[in-house]
């Protein structure tokens, strides 16, 4: 069946394909299809903070891909679970709102991505923000994605960050202002009491006065559909059939750093050799699509506090529990409105260049395998580390002609030597930190990495053996120079009227959480197709 008559059909309802749909949608002579594989966001997890812990790696609200087992993993796969579910990513992350370096974004425009340096990028960060505090140079207080100061105070953490000034990092009291250098609070996604996704902040207000802004969910894009080498819709698999739709002026990919890639192979747009393997007749050979693959590996210390400090011990407190929901109640506060970090920061390891940091610390009062299995037992507490800049690369190609077949993701993390010193010698600065007075004594017992664990060969087989992603997957259709899958403004090397607007074409990846930029690309991509760029 086809379904004729929108202007622009968006493929992927995620952090960036919501705020794309309705910056078109805005003019209501503008027709706009938005397709989402998955299904509805209206579940209480979804919406309540503190329900990442629950969601992220639930099979309704996401798509648990795996990557290739690698020596940089101590041979094992990797689990990346992706939004799929309204909202996308959005949806079920862990709520840190942080931009990330200003050099980050002056990279992507010496990379060859003109117009995309911080002080460019800057008013369309502060366009959709609604942040707690007044606008400012920083921060836009009049957009429709809330964010907010950390509204949970634990005397754990405050001790971490006592301890950490301990050792002679900053004090820093906004990431998203001057720079990322130093330790302090995070800022989330929250508004008054809800997680803010971006189908929360940009799609539900909206819908009831928007006839032309259509969602069609459970819509898996099976491939982009052409005439010679313009693009002129989509075909998608909606509950066992095949349907296609029209865009009469563009197809928009919003669906992420994975599967952006793997649609725009299926549909004849990648390496010639991997399309010929596979029997798809080649649009335009792009050697680019699904390289420059690119990822945060964090490594996780954790200790065992001496007081009952930690949320492990709250959640098992009826007490506790009842305190917890009658400050979210009442003041929207308390350990219900945090995310995946509360504290944490950046620094410089001696691999650092130019004083730009290099690694990032996100703490918890709390210890856990991974999300969505039980708090320990124990009083656990957590502070990882992560890369800011890995320089290793990874790929994603098509297995198959399948749609419905994952990609073949291949991280390659630790390819590059300094990206294994670097994790050493972030997981030192953690030990570090947990050993300065303002800490020491609120724990007995380092659970990981382990006391065993002391030179370098055993940290970074620590590392290798027991790390993980940070849900961070972008680059894969990087926008840039002649030889990028996108030109400066989005649009698609070799082909009319098709644009990719999401993570994937991050030239290079953000030094922190990466929300915050994928939603800043969707507003800066409408920029750029509402003005014909």
């Amino acid at each position: 069946m086809t379904t004729r008559g929108y202007d622009y059909v968006v493929v992927g309802a995620g952090s960036a394909g919501c705020l794309v749909a309705n910056r078109l949608s805005a003019d209501p002579s503008c027709r706009v299809l938005l397709l989402e594989a998955g299904g509805s966001d209206r579940n209480l997890w979804i919406r309540l903070p503190v329900g990442y812990f629950r969601t992220i790696y639930d099979n309704r609200f996401a798509r648990l891909f795996e990557t290739e087992p690698g020596e940089g993993t101590g041979g094992r796969a990797i689990v990346w679970p992706r939004g799929r579910v309204i909202g996308g990513s959005s949806s079920i992350n862990g709520l840190i709102f942080i931009r990330g370096q200003h050099e980050d974004f002056d990279d992507w425009a010496r990379l060859g991505a003109e117009g995309w340096s911080f002080r460019e990028v800057l008013p369309f960060f502060k366009r959709y923000e609604r942040h707690s505090g007044p606008e400012s140079q920083w921060h836009g207080a009049l957009g429709e994605f809330e964010t907010s100061e950390l509204r949970n105070r634990n005397p754990a953490c405050d001790a971490w960050l006592e301890a950490a000034q301990q050792t002679g990092l900053p004090f820093n009291p906004d990431f998203n202002a001057e720079t990322t250098h130093g330790v302090g609070r995070y800022q989330l996604g929250i508004g008054r009491r809800w997680r803010t996704s971006s189908a929360g902040a940009f799609l539900h207000p909206v819908l009831a006065s928007r006839p032309n802004l259509t969602i069609v969910s459970g819509a898996q894009a099976t491939r982009i559909l052409f005439a010679g080498r313009r693009a002129t819709g989509v075909e998608y698999l909606r509950d066992g059939r095949i349907e296609t739709v029209e865009a009469d002026r563009e197809v928009v990919l919003c669906a992420g750093a994975l599967q952006s890639p793997q649609l725009l192979q299926l549909s004849g747009i990648g390496p010639a050799a991997l399309l010929a393997e596979h029997g798809i007749p080649v649009i335009h050979d792009a050697p680019e699509v699904g390289r420059n693959l690119q990822d945060h590996y964090q490594a996780r210390a954790i200790v065992r506090l001496t007081k009952k400090l930690s949320l492990n011990d709250e959640v098992r407190n009826p007490l506790a529990l009842a305190r917890m929901g009658l400050d979210w109640l009442v003041g929207g506060s308390g350990p219900l409105t945090v995310g995946a970090g509360q504290v944490g920061g950046a620094a410089c390891t001696e691999h650092a260049v130019d004083g730009r940091p290099d690694v990032q610390f996100n703490v918890m009062p709390l210890s856990v395998d991974k999300p969505g299995t039980p708090l320990h037992r124990y009083s656990g507490f957590t502070a990882s580390v992560w890369q800011c800049h890995p320089r290793s690369r990874g790929t994603v190609a098509i297995r198959s002609a399948d749609p419905l077949d994952q990609p073949r993701i291949v991280p390659n993390y630790f390819a590059e030597e300094i990206d294994r010193a670097t994790i050493v010698a972030g997981i030192r600065m953690l030990r570090d930190i947990f050993r300065q007075p303002a800490f020491r004594g609120l724990w007995d017992k380092e659970v990981l990495p382990g006391e065993d664990a002391q030179d370098d060969a055993a940290l970074w087989a620590f590392a290798r053996d027991h790390g993980g992603t940070v849900f961070h997957a972008c680059g894969t259709c990087r926008m840039g120079g002649e030889e990028a899958v996108l030109d400066p403004q989005m649009r698609v090397r070799g082909v009319e009227r098709l644009r990719v607007v999401d993570a994937s074409a991050m030239p290079t990846i953000t030094s922190a959480n990466t929300n915050a930029a994928s939603l800043m690309i969707g507003e800066k991509g409408a920029h750029h197709i509402l003005e014909g760029g």
